[in-house]
C-alpha cells in the first residue's frame, strides 16, 4: 500500500508545512536552500494580513477568490478567479524592503511567490488578459503554460514563476529536464512545485473548473539526480501538496485520467542573469521531435463549461 512507502524529504503533503496564517509556507531556511519561497494563504472573508517583504520580492496571485494588496505605493484590487482551472488571474508585484496589507472581502486562496532580491523594483499590477498563455508540447504531452512571471514576460530581480495546467491523462514537465548549474546552456534555479487537482471531468461538457478537495483526484511527480548529485522523488500528489526541487532532473508530472493537474512553479537562483535555461535528460530529449506530427490536445486551453 502507498501508506507503507517511505516519503521523500522533498515532498510536502497538504498541511505539513502550515505555519500561522499560511496553509503552506516554504522559506529558503525551511527548504535548506538560499533563494526561493512560497506561501499559500487561505483567507476568510474580511481577513487581513500585514506583511513585510524584507530582502525578498513577491508576486501575489489569487488561486481562488479575490484580494486587495495595499502599501504606500498604492492599492490594487485583484479580481482573481473562481479556481486555477477557470483561466489566468491578475497579480501584483511587491519589491523588497516593503510593507503591505493583504485583505479580502469575500475570502480567497492567495499565493505569495517569493525570492531573494538584491534590487528594489516598483510595485506593479498586471491584468489577467495581459498574461501570456502558451500551449506547449503535443499529443499526450500537451499542456497549457501561463507565463505570468517568467523572465521574458515580466520584470523582476530574480523571481521566475508560471502556472501549468495538464489535462487528465497527459504528461508535462517532459522530457525531464534540469537547471542546477550556471553554464552557457543552463541556469541554477531552486524550484517549488505546488499542486491542485481538479474535480472529476467525465468529458461530457459538465466540467465546472472545481478543485478536488476530497483526495480522489491525484497525479505523480518525479525528480531524479545524477551520479554526482543524487536525488530520488516519486510522489503521488493531491491538492495542496508541494514538491521541492533543489537540483536534478524533474518530470514527468503526470495527471491521472479524469482529473486535470495544475501546478504553480516558483524559481530563483544566485546567478547574475535572471533566466530559465534548461538541459533535457539526453535519454528522453528525442521525444520533442515526435510532436511535429501531432496536434495539441483539443481540450486546451482548458476552460470550464460556460453553461451556454
Amino acid at each position: 500500500m502507498l501508506g507503507t512507502l517511505k516519503r521523500s524529504d522533498h515532498y510536502l503533503p497538504n498541511g505539513a508545512s502550515a505555519r500561522g496564517p499560511f496553509a503552506l509556507q516554504v522559506t529558503p531556511e525551511s527548504a535548506g536552500w538560499t533563494e526561493s519561497s512560497l506561501r499559500i494563504a487561505n483567507l476568510e472573508p474580511g481577513q487581513r494580513l500585514t506583511l513585510a517583504t524584507r530582502n525578498d520580492e513577491y508576486i501575489i496571485i489569487p488561486l481562488a477568490g479575490s484580494a486587495t494588496v495595499a502599501n504606500g505605493a498604492g492599492t490594487f484590487t485583484l479580481k482573481g478567479r473562481e479556481s486555477v482551472f477557470t483561466g489566468p488571474s491578475d497579480f501584483v508585484y511587491v519589491g523588497r524592503d516593503s510593507k503591505f496589507t493583504l485583505s479580502t472581502e469575500t475570502g480567497g486562496r492567495i499565493a505569495l511567490c517569493g525570492a531573494r532580491a538584491k534590487n528594489k523594483l516598483p510595485m506593479r499590477y498586471v491584468a489577467a488578459e495581459d498574461v501570456a498563455v502558451e500551449l506547449r508540447g503535443a499529443g499526450n504531452c500537451s499542456r497549457e503554460v501561463r507565463n505570468f512571471g517568467t523572465a521574458d514576460a515580466f520584470e523582476a530581480d530574480s523571481l521566475i514563476a508560471c502556472e501549468v495546467v495538464t489535462p487528465g491523462g497527459n504528461w508535462s514537465s517532459y522530457p525531464s529536464h534540469k537547471h542546477d548549474e550556471e553554464t552557457d546552456v543552463e541556469s541554477s534555479l531552486e524550484e517549488i512545485y505546488y499542486f491542485e487537482i481538479s474535480a472529476a471531468d467525465p468529458g461530457d461538457g459538465s466540467f465546472t473548473g472545481a478543485v478536488d478537495t476530497s483526495g480522489q483526484g491525484f497525479g505523480y511527480q518525479r525528480v531524479y539526480g545524477t551520479k554526482e548529485r543524487p536525488i530520488e522523488v516519486l510522489e503521488e500528489v493531491r491538492t495542496g501538496d508541494a514538491v521541492l526541487i533543489p537540483h536534478g532532473y524533474h518530470g514527468p508530472s503526470v495527471a491521472a485520467p479524469g482529473h486535470h493537474m495544475y501546478y504553480l512553479n516558483v524559481m530563483a537562483g544566485p546567478g547574475e542573469v535572471r533566466a530559465w535555461k534548461i538541459t533535457d535528460d539526453p535519454q528522453h530529449t528525442w521525444i520533442r521531435g515526435t510532436w511535429d506530427d501531432q496536434n495539441v490536445d483539443p481540450r486546451l486551453p482548458l476552460r470550464p463549461n460556460s453553461g451556454e
